[in-house]
């Protein structure tokens, strides 16, 4: 009996020491200090501590607290509201200890996601980020990178942290968010935060919830045609596990994306798996996020056509709710290299489309001109193309990468003339023509823009 009565008291002890251990509050990687949250928001604060115990948030802000109680697993969650944009603030967290999180700004937050043109920085070279560098100290804007991982499961927390800007961190940072995020500092005049989750050669189906895949007869086809690589993973959900869903309780006002290039051979089902990957991400963050992104841009690809195929899907998803395309055949100095070296200017872009559609900042038209609807004059065909604001224009010639085809599908060069803000096409090989293309090959960089300086993006009539 006696030993029986020590074994008790032993384990006890032991439960005891083990409640102790587990009751020391702690936060995910992506609540620190130096973080920006998003302004005039119910900001989801969480963590983990001991079961039943309770967790108190107090905020420099604002005279309020916000209590939660953990659950029998040890997660604990609170919402707090936040102010206009400003700051640093200094949040205190209080459990069984206590953990305060300074330097904390309130601003606009955005995530930065895709393959390589979006992960690309100054360490692989380029000149952009090497002459931004030196004058890249602006404690407004904040950096998050997020590591690359992969994950069979959904999970909750991840390795990494928050940094403020400065020549030794912007040279790591993806150079297209760091620009974005650049222009939208100094319009806005606010904090920012960006977030960055990519990985360089991935196709979409890796950032891609899996049950949306599995679920979807074509989705999970095309999935299984992916080529594996050993340098990146090619299987659904694996990154979006990792990468993504470990911060999706954390309020953002919007995403960036640049992808594409691995989906060229899939170009077939990419504006179901991209529109749908959107809808996941939305559905995880509980908000429909506006989804800003770029085209791929002019390269020498094996095939010549499929990358013009993939850049028609993601126009088409462009029709999606609260999202935008900027096109980037104009920034490319050699079709020969899948990364091209004009980053800033894809930013840029990107930029002009949040401070457009997100914040309703007057400014110079962000969307390219598409086709908009043709019509048969005779021996010519005449194009529609929308927005024009003004006028179309041609750089260093006539305008360049149409092809016009008769009843026989054969496309032949053809001649375009501006006419305003329309293109009338002919050539002397098709009598009577019935469809037009422009610059529907993988590496083709038209000339023909809008007066304001944006690129018409690439069409075809025929389907």
């Amino acid at each position: 009996m006696l030993v029986m009565k020590r074994l008790i008291l032993f384990f006890a002890a032991l439960g005891l020491c083990d409640g102790a251990l587990s009751a020391a509050v702690r936060l995910p990687a992506v609540i620190g200090s130096h973080m920006v949250l998003q302004q005039r928001t119910n900001a989801t604060l969480w963590g983990w501590a001991g079961a039943a115990e309770t967790v108190t948030v107090s905020v420099s802000w604002s005279t309020n607290t916000w209590k939660a109680t953990a659950s029998n697993g040890g997660r604990w969650a609170t919402e707090i509201q936040t102010p206009q944009a400003g700051g640093p603030h200094t949040i205190r967290i209080q459990g069984g200890n206590e953990i305060v999180l300074e330097d904390v700004l309130v601003g606009e937050v955005w995530v930065c996601s895709g393959q390589s043109n979006m992960e690309w920085s100054g360490d692989q070279g380029l000149r952009q980020c090497k002459e931004e560098a030196p004058q890249a100290t602006n404690s407004m804007i904040r950096f998050f990178y997020i590591p690359k991982a992969t994950s069979e499961t959904p999970q909750d927390h991840l390795t990494a942290r928050w940094v403020v800007c400065s020549p030794d961190e912007m040279i790591h940072f993806s150079a297209v968010g760091y620009f974005f995020g650049k222009r939208l500092n100094e319009k806005l005049g606010v904090p920012v935060g960006l977030i960055n989750s990519n990985w360089g050669g991935t196709p979409a189906e890796v950032w891609t919830p899996r049950g949306i895949i599995e679920d979807d007869p074509d989705l999970r086809a095309a999935a299984a045609k992916i080529k594996p690589f050993p340098w990146w993973p090619h299987e659904p959900g694996l990154t979006y596990n990792a990468m993504i869903h470990p911060i999706t309780p954390f309020r953002i006002a919007g995403v960036i994306w640049y992808q594409g290039e691995s989906n060229v051979s899939t170009h077939g089902t990419y504006r179901k798996l991209f529109t749908r990957m959107i809808d996941g991400w939305r559905a995880a963050w509980k908000s429909e996020l506006p989804f800003y992104f770029a085209q791929i841009a002019p390269y020498t690809y094996d095939d010549p056509t499929r990358a013009a195929f993939l850049r028609e899907a993601q126009t088409l998803a462009a029709a999606h709710p609260k999202t935008g395309m900027v096109v980037t055949s104009d920034l490319v100095d050699n079709v020969k290299d899948i990364h091209p070296q004009m980053k800033r200017e894809v930013g840029d872009r990107l930029a002009r489309y949040a401070l457009a559609e997100t914040y309703g900042v007057a400014g110079p038209e962000h969307r390219s001109p598409t086709y908009r609807s043709h019509r048969i004059e005779g021996s010519s065909v005449r194009v529609e193309l929308d927005p024009v604001p003004t006028t179309l224009v041609s750089r260093g010639g006539p305008p360049t990468q149409f092809k016009v085809a008769g009843s026989d599908g054969r496309f032949v060069e053809a001649t375009a003339v501006i006419d305003g803000k329309s293109v009338v096409v002919s050539s002397p090989e098709v009598a009577q023509p019935v469809a037009v293309r422009f610059a529907f090959a993988c590496d083709a960089i038209p000339n023909l823009f809008t007066a304001e300086g944006l690129p018409v993006n690439l069409f075809r009539t025929d389907r």
